[in-house]
């Protein structure tokens, strides 16, 4: 079972085999819980909303298209429900929109650098405390950044989503996607320098 692709673990479990769906859980359960971290910025929180997720997985098995990958459908189910936590909690962030966007490049702009330091490194024991601090100045970044671009630029980094696929995904224009994602990359390593800076000595 553990050789088999997402797609067919899940028309296993359509049909009526329970421990597909427990395969499938634990597969994506790292990467869905660290993006879910990232997204409601803390633990508990993650865990409430990874739970709720495949809860809706299960609800919603009758309505998933077999001819598409399963993941990005995982995701797209669990960022919602992310969104709903945080609606929920009142976790309004006013947060500044307007990070300058880099166009001179071909509009990479060295993003992979800041993408990068989304992923929730397991440290060596000596290094604990600097990966550790890393971490909260990473979620520091995040949670300055409005929800719609947060989620964009996590779906992104966890999914590894082309433009099209994430467009295809939360059913917005392709041209949307680009902007938000770089005006997600471009907020986020505003925020990262900023928090960063050494005074001069």
């Amino acid at each position: 079972m553990e050789s088999q692709t997402d797609e067919a673990l899940f028309e296993r479990y359509r049909g009526g085999e329970r421990q597909a769906l427990r395969t499938i859980i634990d597969r994506h359960h790292d990467d869905l819980l660290r993006f879910l971290v990232r997204l409601t910025g803390e633990q508990a929180g993650a865990e409430d909303v990874f739970q709720e997720a495949f809860l809706q997985v299960h609800l919603s098995a009758d309505t998933f298209d077999a001819t598409r990958r399963f993941r990005p459908w995982l995701f797209t189910i669990a960022a919602n429900k992310a969104r709903d936590y945080l609606r929920k909690k009142g976790r309004r962030r006013t947060l500044e929109l307007s990070a300058p966007i880099d166009r001179g490049g071909d509009g990479d702009g060295g993003a992979g650098s800041f993408v990068d330091l989304m992923e929730i490194r397991v440290p060596q024991p000596d290094a604990a405390l600097d990966t550790e601090e890393t971490n909260r100045q990473v979620q520091k970044s995040l949670d300055t950044l409005p929800p719609m671009l947060r989620e964009i630029l996590l779906l992104a980094y966890f999914q590894r989503l082309s433009y099209a696929q994430i467009a295809d995904e939360l059913g917005i224009p392709l041209g949307t996607v680009k902007s938000r994602l770089h005006a997600a990359v471009a907020a986020f390593a505003k925020k990262w320098h900023a928090a960063n800076e050494r005074p001069p000595s």
